[in-house]
């Protein structure tokens, strides 16, 4: 790397698209292998699902133990691919069966993937890319009281006196998912 571009400053929007096309790419595999059985899921089982994963990482990272065969980076990007979901489950609702062609998820991920990046730069903007100071830890953590938060909308029933509503949550919690694919990516932690 030159000397000029190490002193350049990292281009968040081309590193999202980075991020992004990679976990579409895995998104997109497996929606060959599975088809959208995923419609069948009620958004608190996709935030227990992303619960899940945040979990495992942090406990990870605790630890410093794995017994399970899947790194830090797969469950970053499993939060990213249930966060959309969970974003397409609220437009479409759910349903008893698979009920959407390829296609027409493809164009709904795509839709999220997008709207996501439009308020990730909006916030970096008003934030100066805070994020960058930010640890790994810190934005797990962060995953993590986000979805304690919607499991307390959830069982509020949707609603909020001054809140903002469980689609901001997911959208943040893809965005410091995508923060932290894109810190390990600087790190060579992900290839």
């Amino acid at each position: 790397m030159s000397a000029s571009a190490a002193n350049q400053a990292p281009d968040t929007s081309s590193q999202f698209d980075a991020v992004i096309e990679r976990c579409h790419s895995l998104f997109s595999k497996k929606l060959a292998d599975y088809g959208p059985a995923w419609r069948i899921l009620r958004l608190p089982s996709l935030t227990d699902q992303i619960f899940i994963k945040a979990q495992r990482i942090r406990s990870l990272q605790q630890s410093g133990i794995r017994m399970v065969d899947e790194e830090e980076v797969d469950a970053f990007i499993a939060i990213v691919n249930y966060c959309i979901v969970a974003l397409i489950q609220i437009e479409k609702g759910v349903a008893e069966r698979p009920d959407m062609s390829h296609a027409e998820v493809d164009a709904l991920y795509l839709k999220f993937a997008a709207e996501a990046k439009t308020l990730m730069e909006r916030k970096n903007h008003d934030y100066g890319e805070a994020w960058r100071s930010m640890r790994i830890s810190s934005l797990c953590d962060i995953i993590l009281q986000k979805i304690l938060r919607v499991k307390q909308i959830e069982d509020n029933g949707g609603l909020t006196k001054v809140s903002e509503g469980i689609d901001a949550n997911y959208y943040d919690m893809l965005n410091y998912s995508v923060f932290a694919l894109i810190k390990l990516m600087e790190n060579d932690e992900w290839q």
